[in-house]
């Protein structure tokens, strides 16, 4: 029996790669797209909302699928050193798939900006972390100006093969719903993966004509450029993924919303986690508060009025697990309570 082996191999063909790319993969992709009833039913029923939940590859965020195809094309040339400036999650991601291929990575954070969940998974994987003393944007010029001038491979979502493996998710969606959403809801941060997800629904509507879904891209209210027209220089919110004030890839972003007939809007931190909360309660997917922005936003929309939802088949987007930032969820709760093992007093508490 044929077994999965990852985007590159399973969409062989469909990526726009080098021919010196050489296989580097964790069996990343085939993630589950989960119908959440419940929560439709909550945001006012009639229509049909399935979570696209990226935070099951392997280091637990959709970073993977571009991962895989950046270390890849580097491998395949011998490079020896990968660097990328993240929020967290491209971080742990790069440093997997160096590991992977035996190569060096190297990985700049903004000082304190990152959870916890994520650096821990940088130095688990052998990267080197370099905190600057500044914001992810920062972090992110010096990795360019760094690589312009040295062999190291910068993997961030500048590098293009990185667009190219996170096609595949759009792919993936594609070929489970036997066509394309009539909407799909994202977080939008640096703007690759809007980016990567509208150039996958093209692609497999030229190819199979699998048709196009309306594009809903969530910013939070405090790292909103996007939505405010403008960069943000100190950007704030709980969502620490999207955490970003310069987006590398804004302007395909908006292009995205405009050829969709879609748009990009912000919500507020509490409504990212308000629905963080919810999601894990209604249907038992824990996603990283980032993850929540997108789902936030369609429930924005509907509330509002500016999205009817009747009828229409919705995708949402969770590209991260809950466990990247688990001190979320854990600094805002109440302690356990304490019992002494004894039946009645098991049945006092529960009965």
């Amino acid at each position: 029996m044929a077994s999965y082996q990852g985007v590159l191999e399973h969409y062989k063909g469909l990526f726009d790669l080098p021919a010196h790319t050489r296989p580097v993969t964790l069996l990343e992709g085939n993630t589950p797209l989960i119908p959440a009833r419940r929560l439709a039913e909550q945001l006012g029923g009639g229509f049909e909302l399935f979570v696209k939940f990226e935070g099951l590859n392997p280091t637990g965020s959709f970073k993977d699928r571009g991962m895989t195809a950046a270390v890849s094309e580097a491998y395949g040339r011998e490079a020896r050193t990968v660097i990328c400036a993240s929020t967290g999650n491209t971080a742990a991601s790069a440093a997997a798939y160096a590991a992977r291929a035996g190569m060096r990575a190297v990985v700049l954070i903004p000082q304190g900006k990152v959870a916890a969940g994520k650096l821990a998974g940088a130095l688990a994987y052998g990267a080197q972390v370099i905190q600057v003393d500044g914001s992810f944007d920062d972090a992110l010029s010096l990795v360019v100006q760094l690589t312009q001038k040295s062999p190291i491979c910068l993997v961030n979502s500048l590098n293009p093969y990185r667009i190219e493996g996170q096609k595949s998710a759009a792919f993936e969606i594609c070929d489970v719903l036997g066509s394309a959403p009539d909407w799909l809801c994202l977080p939008v941060g640096n703007a690759g993966n809007i980016t990567a997800y509208w150039a996958g629904f093209k692609q497999y509507d030229n190819l199979k004509s699998s048709g196009l879904p309306q594009v809903l891209g969530v910013q939070a209210e405090g790292a909103a450029p996007l939505v405010l027209g403008h960069p943000v220089d100190k950007p704030e919110t709980v969502a620490t993924a999207i955490r970003i004030g310069r987006p590398a890839r804004g302007e395909q972003a908006l292009q995205t919303a405009e050829e969709s007939h879609g748009r990009i809007i912000a919500v507020s931190d509490k409504e990212i986690l308000g629905m963080q909360r919810e999601l894990a309660r209604l249907e038992g997917i824990w996603v990283e508060p980032a993850s929540a922005a997108g789902l936030a936003g369609l429930a924005h929309e509907i509330g509002a009025g500016r999205l009817a939802a009747k009828g229409r088949r919705i995708v949402a987007v969770c590209t991260g697990h809950g466990l990247k930032d688990p001190d979320i969820i854990t600094k805002e709760m109440t302690r356990p309570l304490v019992m002494p093992p004894r039946l009645d007093a098991l049945e006092e508490v529960i009965l």
